[in-house]
């Protein structure tokens, strides 16, 4: 029975079972559900719209611990076929990423192990994820290497840190589908904001105090200490404002929450205060665990930002209350059915030679 009523105008279609359906049209069906999947359905679209603009910067926010678990190659996907355009990321994250890259691989275990064996055996623990922490180690002491052969005068962005470093890697990478080796391909920036919360900055403290091998072979000694000026995150925000100023539209992908998602956040909002009008970030989607109630920013909603001025009163906008390692592989994997969105948009490309930064689409 029809219903004439303007609460009841579009009823929940079922899903059906088809054989050789694709990810791609199992999430448009998905529309027609309800509950998260309808959430996670409208993610898909709103993606596939910002892919369809003829001049937006695309940029992704990606926190928690998804390289160790296994979605490390969809994000250089992501990166290779330009599908977004600015990376904001934890340190974690990368610095899983170059292990990967450099050949120290992460393992299946169980939450129900015994944490104390682990430790006796030096094995990390990510919830039901293990790496071997003396590998982990040898990475800290590359990375170590590498920044001692930086200019020490030199105050880096994380940018500029992390072009640098993804050169560096690359040239001894087994793995080379990495999310800092594609981003230096593809010529996609990749921030840091909080480098120093992560292994990458026990590398700079230890090239700071000059560690190296005991003669002995049986641990490290600490040389002469050196002075290094390192990374200057302030270059970080200034550079991302710009950024934002110079896009002519924008759209925002969260996977999770916590640094990346605010640091993108506040470029809108940063440009709003030292007076440039910008719209806010026109195009919005969020995968997150996190429970809006607690007031955390990790788990607040899009709709919130709003009032803030950092996305628009028009966006297009849809938060997926999901695991992200459940929603990020329909997502890229339905992406991949309609590349040629990606392969056809004009890309930014970013100038940072001068005193703004720079964008054409091309």
């Amino acid at each position: 029975m029809n219903e004439d009523n303007k609460f009841l105008r579009h009823p929940t279609v079922p899903l059906k079972v088809s054989k050789g359906k694709s990810v791609g049209t199992l999430l448009d069906d998905m529309l027609g559900t309800g509950f998260q999947g309808r959430k996670l359905a409208e993610c898909y679209q709103i993606w596939k719209s910002m892919l369809g603009e003829e001049a937006i910067t695309i940029w992704l926010g990606i926190s928690g611990a998804i390289v160790p678990a296994g979605m490390r190659e969809l994000i250089a996907y992501l990166i290779e076929k330009r599908m977004v355009d600015v990376v904001v990321s934890t340190g974690a994250q990368i610095f899983h990423d170059i292990c990967e890259a450099l050949g120290v691989l992460h393992f299946q275990g169980s939450p129900m192990m015994d944490d104390g064996e682990l430790y006796e055996h030096k094995i990390d623990r990510f919830h039901d994820i293990l790496v071997k922490e003396e590998l982990q180690r040898k990475v800290d002491r590359k990375i170590q290497t590498f920044i001692e052969s930086l200019d020490p005068l030199y105050q880096y962005s994380s940018r500029e840190f992390l072009d640098l470093l993804g050169k560096y890697v690359e040239e001894q990478a087994v793995n080379k589908q990495s999310i800092l080796i594609q981003a230096v391909k593809a010529g996609v920036p990749v921030y840091v904001p909080a480098l120093s919360d992560s292994s990458i900055g026990y590398s700079f403290v230890m090239a700071r105090h000059g560690i190296e091998d005991s003669p002995d072979g049986k641990g490290v000694r600490e040389t002469s200490k050196r002075s290094f000026r390192f990374v200057d995150q302030m270059k970080d925000t200034d550079e991302t404002v710009q950024i934002a100023g110079a896009s002519k539209k924008s759209g925002v992908i969260y996977l999770g929450g916590g640094v990346p998602k605010n640091f993108v956040q506040q470029t809108e909002l940063l440009n709003l205060i030292i007076g440039r009008q910008l719209p806010g970030h026109e195009y919005a989607i969020q995968i997150t665990t996190d429970n809006p109630a607690f007031g955390g920013l990790s788990g607040c909603t899009l709709g919130e930002a709003i009032s803030w001025g950092k996305i628009s009163k028009a966006a297009k906008l849809s938060q997926c209350f999901s695991d992200i390692t459940i929603a990020l592989p329909f997502l890229v994997q339905g992406l991949s059915e309609v590349e040629d969105l990606a392969r056809r948009r004009p890309k930014p490309n970013f100038n940072f030679k001068k005193e703004q930064v720079e964008i054409t689409y091309k």
